[in-house]
């Protein structure tokens, strides 16, 4: 029953919410990548509702309504109609421009076929010889007109159906143009021409109006009945055609659309709202481990079972529910700030909804309230994103400059390539200044300008621009606009006008370039008006070679894009497993595990000389290079599931850190170590990369955390106020263990210490920086059993030994979603939230079924709609 009123209260509220990516069938119509639609249910009144859904409604205004009679779902044009956009159509120009392809489609029935101009059925233009596109009748056929850098303003050459095409009859007309330029018009789900159309959209006009039924200026009227018309920013394949005009002219969505609605709706508000609510009010006393009154709110069944005082939840009555009454009386949450207003009524919306509750658990890690995870940021290349890309686009290794000149990236939410801290400041504008000329300097830049334009003169605009082009789109990752193209010309007019060489002209060209904004950042079409995009060829070509290889996307990932095949799947998915063989992928890795492991502090590291005399710079190298290179040989030689990272039994060490780890050197430089046959060692947290996070006392603080936040992905609040937090250190009786085991047995501290330093006694025997003792400095015996409480588990579990700690972590589910999160923040830029977690939930599962490998989790996240769609901030 309740699900019955969902779906009646949606088919009154369809148009608001019927958009994303519907299962395919009969009856239902493709929804991705639609941009406007029209289906003229209202039937009265002088304005056309834009139904799709995405972004700010393109509404149309019945200008005169002489000659226009509505019917039921109909728009019958009986004469000369003005209907067009208030405002110029911004939303129609933006997306289609963006992806240079489109759709224009309509249920229509003409009036006669006599109707020449041809007359306007659907227009972006503003005179009859200046248009975007329009999609006409010329007697007897159909006929579309498109502006692209290769046709004329008017959009000539047409594409138009075959002779008698236009009966009076109701007919769907479809005309599909994609990125490569092959255009295609259909008429009743039948090709009727196909036809290639160079060029792109760089040149349409942004103020045009969107019209019906005639020209913007009312001298191309058309006659007949409109029953649908929609605009895709996209080429619908010809099996969508087919399926839009199977799904008749109606255009409504089904019941089981609908019903997909529904719950997607319900889906939504419990993942972005509800469980964030639930996650910080309620989960501090009804956890798995807390479970206060025998209740549960962390996860799915336990929830919905209840507590000691029986059912809390009762789906589609919150008057009923349990829960909803502890939070009016005010009982819940008990000492904390009372719910607002707006939760009370959101939780209320919820619980009377149905209480859909559409994840398995609550994880606090999500769901902590993270502000920077709802924003989008421009990314600025990192630093080594920067010497890759100077390095693909033009072959200057310029590393060491850039490291000398540049800002260091400082790290924030874990990496240091996160959006939101990749600042510019003025030490960077200059330093990219200094260093574009250094890059010129080191070119052999004529023969660089030979990959794009034969000629050598500055003074021939039409060549000149055409040469700007193609190296701007080359070392821009993407097509310049023509606003662009002028500015860089206006360089080589300057220097051809103060008598200067084409080599001249063409340096200060490049010069230019690699300063600009759109070498230094990775600019994409964000909107942030709410609407679902895909992303286009150019911009996916970008977030895979980033993703993949941290650099600009090659030769054969541009042409895919120019094609405009790179949005089709298979197609991408071949792309991603071309360049995971490419020795650059491996390179990118290296930077992931880096960041997570803050590797680079090892560089600087500098422990007590009295206590560790044995220590010298070369030895914290040594240990990056042993993490690096034990990486590289789980991950991508023996392609093993990257939670064998925890236990896999073998390192890599040179003789100075191979008898630092009391093992036998091997011989000179770094040299493979089997581990089977040393108990203590084996796997990422004996590394001394690892331990020494401890600090010089090998606090069971510091390595505690490291495996709570950075392994099993744990959310633990910051320390009270005034609280000492200085490191205690060991004293004759007193080992690191025993100094936590105080704090655990101290009320004030236990709450938090338990979750996090017994996570670190398996690791007690490892000193400061990473050697191996039964007994430390002061001759305290040291020990090595602990348990282990995974976050979301209702007890701990005990483990003897390191290397039954290192399995532990190693078959955990924990683990493994700790991973997955890991790459896809690294691999986005990020930080992740609620509105990501059902995604990345399918990303974790697409690449356990690959094996748990990075390939396989790579290939995941740059197939899922992470990266294939366009992320707005509405969506957040």
């Amino acid at each position: 029953m309740r699900l019955y009123l969902n779906v009646v209260l949606l088919f009154c509220v369809s148009s608001m919410l019927w958009t994303g990516g519907l299962r395919a069938g009969d009856g239902s119509r493709v929804t991705r990548d639609l941009q406007v639609l029209y289906t003229f249910e209202a039937g009265k009144g002088d304005l056309i509702r834009d139904r799709s859904g995405v972004g700010q409604p393109l509404n149309l205004k019945i200008q005169s309504k002489s000659g226009i009679q509505w019917q039921s779902g109909v728009l019958s044009v009986q004469g000369s109609a003005r209907i067009q956009s208030a405002e110029p159509a911004t939303k129609i120009f933006k997306s289609l421009k963006r992806t240079n392809a489109c759709t224009l489609e309509a249920w229509l029935k003409p009036a006669n076929d006599r109707q020449q101009g041809p007359a306007r059925i659907l227009s972006l233009s503003d005179n009859p010889s200046r248009r975007n596109f329009t999609l006409g009748q010329d007697g007897r056929r159909y006929d579309v007109r498109l502006r692209t850098t290769s046709t004329s303003a008017n959009g000539t050459p047409s594409v138009a159906a075959r002779d008698r095409s236009v009966r009076s009859q109701l007919t769907h007309v479809a005309y599909t143009r994609d990125a490569a330029g092959r255009a295609q018009i259909y008429v009743n789900g039948k090709l009727e021409n196909s036809q290639r159309i160079k060029g792109d959209f760089s040149r349409w006009t942004s103020s045009f109006p969107l019209c019906l039924a005639n020209e913007a200026t009312g001298d191309r009227p058309w006659l007949g009945e409109l029953h649908l018309v929609a605009i895709y920013s996209r080429a619908l394949s010809k099996e969508e055609v087919n399926q839009n005009y199977r799904a008749g002219s109606q255009g409504k969505p089904s019941e089981d659309q609908l019903r997909e609605l529904a719950q997607a709706k319900q889906r939504k508000l419990f993942e972005t709202k509800v469980a964030p609510l639930l996650a910080q009010n309620c989960l501090e006393c009804h956890d798995a481990a807390s479970r206060k009154g025998g209740l549960d709110l962390s996860h799915k069944a336990t929830a919905l079972k209840g507590g000691e005082s029986g059912k809390v939840i009762e789906p589609g009555a919150a008057e009923k529910s349990l829960l909803w009454e502890q939070i009016v009386s005010g009982d819940m949450p008990p000492g904390n700030t009372p719910l607002k207003p707006a939760e009370k009524a959101l939780l209320k919306e919820w619980l009377n909804g149905g209480a859909v509750w559409s994840v398995n658990m609550i994880d606090p890690a999500i769901y902590n309230g993270n502000s920077s995870a709802r924003e989008i940021w421009v990314q600025r290349l990192t630093i080594p994103e920067y010497i890759e890309t100077v390095k693909s686009t033009v072959g200057v290794d310029i590393s060491k400059e850039a490291y000398e000149l540049l800002p260091p990236d400082l790290r924030a939410d874990g990496f240091s390539n996160t959006a939101y801290n990749l600042n510019v400041d003025l030490k960077h504008v200059q330093a990219y200044a200094r260093l574009a000329e250094l890059i010129v300097q080191r070119m052999d830049v004529m023969k660089f300008a030979r990959r794009f334009s034969k000629s050598r003169s500055l003074n021939t605009d039409a060549t000149m621009r055409k040469f700007i082009g193609a190296m701007g789109q080359w070392l821009f990752r993407g097509p310049l606009e023509d606003r662009e193209i002028t500015n860089f010309s206006g360089i080589a007019t300057t220097v051809a006008s103060a008598g200067g060489s084409y080599e001249e002209g063409v340096s200060l060209i490049l010069e230019a370039m690699l300063q600009s904004p759109r070498f230094i950042y990775r600019i994409e079409a964000q909107r942030g008006d709410g609407s679902a995009l895909s992303a286009g060829n150019f911009e996916l070509a970008s977030r895979l070679s980033y993703i993949i290889w941290g650099g600009p996307p090659d030769e054969e990932l541009l042409k895919a894009a120019q094609a405009g095949k790179l949005t089709d799947r298979e197609v991408c998915r071949k792309q991603v497993e071309r360049m995971l063989k490419d020795p650059r992928a491996r390179q990118r890795s290296a930077q992931f595990v880096s960041d997570w492991l803050n590797l680079d502090r090892l560089a600087n590291m500098r422990p007590n000389e009295a206590r560790f005399p044995e220590w010298d710079p070369q030895l914290g190298l040594d240990m990056r290079d042993e993490t690096l290179a034990f990486f590289e040989e789980i991950a991508w030689k023996q392609n093993r599931p990257l939670s064998d990272l925890f236990n896999a039994q073998v390192t890599f060490a040179t003789p100075r850190l191979a008898r630092h780890y009391g093992l036998k050197p091997q011989g000179k430089g770094l040299q493979r170590y089997d581990l089977s046959g040393v108990p203590a060692r084996g796997g990422l947290l004996t590394q001394g990369s690892i331990l020494t996070i401890g600090g010089d006392d090998a606090s069971m603080v510091t390595r505690g955390l490291f495996v709570l936040k950075d392994v099993l992905r744990g959310v633990i609040g910051a320390p009270p106020p005034g609280v000492d937090t200085t490191p205690v250190p060991s004293r004759p009786g007193v080992s690191q263990r025993m100094i936590a085991e105080q704090r655990m047995d101290n009320k004030a501290c236990a709450g938090c210490h338990t979750r996090f330093e017994p996570l670190a006694f398996g690791l007690e025997k490892f000193d400061g920086i990473g050697a191996f003792h039964d007994i430390d400095e002061y001759k305290n015996r040291l020990r090595s059993d602990g348990e282990i409480l995974v976050p979301g588990a209702a007890k701990p579990v005990k483990y003897s030994t390191p290397a039954e700690l290192m399995d532990l972590l190693a078959d955990s589910e924990r683990v493994r979603e700790t991973m997955t999160w890991k790459v896809t923040q690294f691999s986005l830029g990020r930080p992740l939230g609620p509105a990501d977690a059902s995604t990345v939930q399918k990303i974790h599962e697409a690449s356990r079924k690959g094996g748990g490998t990075y390939p396989s989790l790579i290939t995941a996240i740059v197939m899922s709609d992470l990266v294939q769609k366009v992320r707005t901030e509405a969506e957040r």
